[in-house]
C-alpha cells in the first residue's frame, strides 16, 4: 500500500497454499479470529462515529461489512479503508480517538489476509459486447471486408469496463453496417453470385428438394462461424424462421438467405461474447467448454474470432488440454495479429490511448502534431511488443537501453541528426536517463497538463500503473497551482509551488511519496524533451528521498530503484492483465490466484510470455461460476 512507500515492497506471503491444503484452513481460521478479536473492535472504535447504519458519511457504512467481511462486495471498501488508515487520513485529525501505529499496522496485516475468507470461485463468465475494434476485425475475418466498416460506431470509454447493453441508436448502426456488409459481399438479385456468396450459401437447392432443408444447412454453417460455436437447434429454428419470412414475402431463395444472414449479423450471439446455451445446473462451477475458451483466448490476443486451427481444436475437444492450450498461446503471440494485446490492453495500461485526443498548448508545444502523437503511440506499441516477442522480463519495461523512433519523434530525444525519415526503427540509447516507460515521451505527455508538467500526475502514474500502489484521491478544496496567490508564488519554481501542498496536513502524507517521484521526472518537459531549467529560468531540482532512506537525483537512479522491485512490477502487471482478460475487477479469491501465478511466473524469471501463458491457463480464465 502507498504508505509503505516506494522503498518497501508490499507484504505478501512467499507462498499461498491452495484452498484444499491444511495450511490454508489454518490461515483462514487465523484471519477469522483476528477479525473477530481485533478488527471488529478497531472499526467500531475508530470508524463507527461516521460510518455506520445511523450515520453513513460519504455514503460509507461498515456495519454490513462487519457481518460478512469476506464478501467480495466489500473487498474494495476494506482496501480503500486501509489506504486512508495508513495515510492517517482516517480517522480525521479532529477525531477524539486515534489508533496507534501498531493498531494501524494490525489493520493492514488483516487486510492482507482478507483473501483467505473468500471461497474458491472463478467468478462469472462476463457476457460482453464486442468492442469496436473486435467487431471490425471479426467482420473482416468472416467476409473479407475492411475493418473500417465499423468506423461510425462510438469508441469505448477506457476504464468504464465492457458494456453489455445496446442503445436504440447502436442497434440502428449495427443494422446499417450489416446492410453495408451484405451489399459488398452479395450480388444483386439476378446477377451471378460472387465468390464470397458461393462460399457462404453454397449451391442453390436442386429442383424437387425442400429449400428449407438447404437453408437450414446454410444457417448451420453461417452460425458456426459467426457464433464461434455450433448453434443449438433452437437457434437454427429462429434463423430458418427468418428465411421463411422472406419467402412468405415473395423473396427469391438467395434474397431470403441474405435476410437470414442479416439476422445472424445483428444477433446477440454474434455481437456478444456469450456462454454456450447447453443445459447446465442452476448453480455451481464448471469448466469453460472449448468453444468459449477459444473465443476468450482469440479475442484476448488477436481481438478477433478464432481461426481455423483454434476452431478445429475446439471441435475436437482438445483445446482445454494444458499442453495444447500453452502451445496455442505461443502460436497466437507469434502472429502479427497479437498487436491487439497492446492496442487493447497495453495502450490502456500505459495511458497512451489518450494521446490522439489530448489537448496541448500549441503556442508552447508546436511540435505536438498529429504525426508526433502517432509516433509516440507507435513507440510505446513497438516497445511493448518487443518485450513480449523477445520474452523479456517485466523489468525491461522500466530499465532498457533501446526504443523505437522515426525522424519526427527523434527530435524529442535530440537524435534528429542520426534518425531520419517516417519509418519507425529500433534505436539503441546511450543516455541512461532514457529508456523504458518512465522516460517515454508519450507517457510523459499524457501525465502532463496542456501547458505544463505535473509532478503529482506523474508520481501517481508511477505508483498506480507501474507498482500497483493504491493512491487515495485528493481531498476536496485543495486549490490547483493556477489558483494559488500568484503574487506570493511569482518567484517560486514549479517544485516549490507544488511543495506548498505539504503545508496541508491532509495532503502531506501522500505528497511526501508522490512528489519526489514526480520531481525526478521534471527534467522532461510536458512533451518529453530533456531540460535543465524551467521556462521561468529556475533550475530543475530533481533530487528526492523516499521513506526508508532511498535517495535519487535523476531518472536513471529512480529507474534503478523501481527495477529492483521486480516482484511488485510483475504482480502489478499480472493483476492488471488478468482483470483485462476476465473483463472484470479482481476480487476475493482472485488474490489467491494471483499468488499462485506469481510463483509460476517467478520460476521463469518474470518473463512476459510466461506471464501471459499462466493467465490463460489460470483457474478463473478456464472456469466459470454459473449464477
Amino acid at each position: 500500500m502507498l504508505l509503505l512507500g516506494l522503498a518497501l515492497p508490499r507484504p505478501l506471503p512467499a507462498q499461498t497454499p491452495p484452498p484444499d491444503h491444511p495450511d490454508f484452513a489454518a490461515l483462514q481460521a487465523e484471519a477469522k479470529t483476528a477479525f473477530r478479536e481485533r478488527v471488529t473492535p478497531f472499526v467500531k472504535t475508530y470508524c463507527f462515529d461516521c460510518h455506520c447504519n445511523r450515520k453513513s458519511k460519504a455514503g460509507v457504512n461498515f456495519e454490513p461489512a462487519l457481518k460478512t467481511p469476506g464478501n467480495a462486495a466489500f473487498n474494495l471498501r476494506w482496501k480503500q479503508a486501509l489506504v486512508n488508515v495508513k495515510a492517517h487520513d482516517m480517522p480525521p485529525e479532529e477525531a477524539e480517538k486515534q489508533p496507534t501505529d501498531a493498531d494501524r499496522q494490525m489493520f493492514a496485516d488483516w487486510v492482507a489476509k482478507l483473501k483467505f475468507l473468500s471461497p474458491k470461485d472463478p467468478g462469472p463468465f462476463v457476457i460482453r459486447r464486442l468492442t469496436k475494434v473486435e467487431y471490425g476485425n471479426t467482420l473482416h475475418d468472416l467476409f473479407g471486408v475492411d475493418p473500417a466498416i465499423a468506423r461510425e460506431l462510438p469508441d469505448e470509454v477506457f476504464g468504464a469496463g465492457y458494456l453489455n447493453t445496446l442503445s436504440p441508436l447502436q442497434s440502428e448502426q449495427y443494422l446499417e453496417i450489416a446492410d453495408e456488409v451484405l451489399d459488398r459481399i452479395l450480388a444483386p438479385d439476378g446477377k451471378p453470385p460472387t465468390q464470397v456468396q458461393k462460399r457462404l450459401f453454397g449451391e442453390p437447392p436442386a429442383k424437387g428438394t425442400d429449400p428449407r432443408v438447404t437453408a437450414r444447412t446454410v444457417a448451420r454453417s453461417l452460425a458456426r462461424s459467426a457464433y464461434r460455436r455450433p448453434p443449438s437447434e433452437a437457434e437454427l429454428d429462429v434463423l430458418v424462421g427468418v428465411f421463411d419470412l422472406g419467402r412468405e414475402n415473395q423473396l427469391a431463395y438467395a434474397a431470403a438467405l441474405r435476410l437470414m444472414l442479416k439476422a445472424v449479423l445483428v444477433s446477440p450471439q454474434f455481437l456478444f461474447i456469450t456462454p454456450a446455451p447447453a443445459a447446465e445446473p442452476a448453480r455451481g462451477i464448471v469448466a469453460l467448454d472449448d468453444y468459449q475458451l477459444a473465443s476468450r483466448l482469440s479475442y484476448l490476443l488477436w481481438a478477433t474470432l478464432p481461426d481455423a486451427e483454434l476452431s478445429g481444436l475446439a471441435d475436437s475437444g482438445q483445446l482445454h488440454e494444458p499442453a495444447v492450450l500453452r502451445a496455442q498461446v505461443a502460436r497466437l503471440l507469434k502472429d502479427p495479429r497479437s498487436r491487439a494485446l497492446f492496442d487493447g490492453f497495453g495502450a490502456q495500461w500505459l495511458g497512451v490511448g489518450e494521446l490522439e485526443s489530448k489537448t496541448f498548448d500549441t503556442a508552447k508545444f508546436p511540435l505536438m502534431t498529429r504525426e508526433l502523437r502517432a509516433a509516440m503511440y507507435d513507440e510505446a506499441r513497438l516497445f511493448f511488443e518487443s518485450i513480449v516477442r523477445e520474452n523479456r522480463s517485466v523489468v525491461s519495461f522500466v530499465d532498457s537501453d533501446y526504443t523505437y523512433l522515426n525522424g519526427t519523434l527523434a527530435k524529442i530525444y535530440g537524435l534528429e541528426k542520426t534518425v531520419k525519415g517516417p519509418a519507425m526503427r529500433k534505436v539503441m540509447l546511450t543516455d541512461a536517463n532514457r529508456g523504458g516507460i518512465l522516460a517515454m515521451p508519450g507517457i510523459l505527455a499524457t501525465t502532463s497538463f496542456p501547458n505544463r508538467t505535473s509532478a503529482v500526475k506523474r508520481g501517481v502514474w508511477v505508483l498506480e500503473q507501474v507498482l500497483g500502489e493504491h493512491v487515495p484521491p485528493a481531498p476536496p478544496n485543495v486549490p490547483a497551482l493556477e489558483k494559488q496567490d500568484q503574487d506570493k508564488v511569482a518567484n517560486l519554481t514549479l517544485r516549490q509551488r507544488t511543495e506548498l501542498h505539504r503545508t496541508d496536513a491532509v495532503c502531506a502524507n501522500c505528497h511526501r511519496i508522490l512528489d519526489p517521484i514526480g520531481f525526478v521526472l521534471e527534467n522532461f518537459d510536458a512533451i518529453g524533451r530533456w531540460r535543465d531549467s524551467e521556462e521561468t529560468g529556475g533550475a530543475i531540482d530533481a533530487a528526492g528521498e523516499l521513506p526508508g532512506g532511498k535517495r535519487f537525483s535523476s531518472p536513471k537512479e529512480l529507474k534503478a530503484i523501481i527495477a529492483a522491485r521486480e516482484t511488485d512490477l510483475a504482480r502489478n502487471l499480472t493483476e492488471k492483465l488478468l482483470a483485462y482478460a476476465l473483463c472484470r475487477q479482481l476480487e476475493g479469491y482472485d488474490e489467491i490466484v494471483v499468488d499462485h501465478l506469481m510463483e509460476s511466473i517467478a520460476r521463469d524469471g518474470h518473463r512476459m510470455q510466461a506471464l501471459i501463458t499462466e493467465i490463460v491457463c489460470s483457474y478463473p480464465f478456464t472456469q466459470r461460476r454459473i449464477q
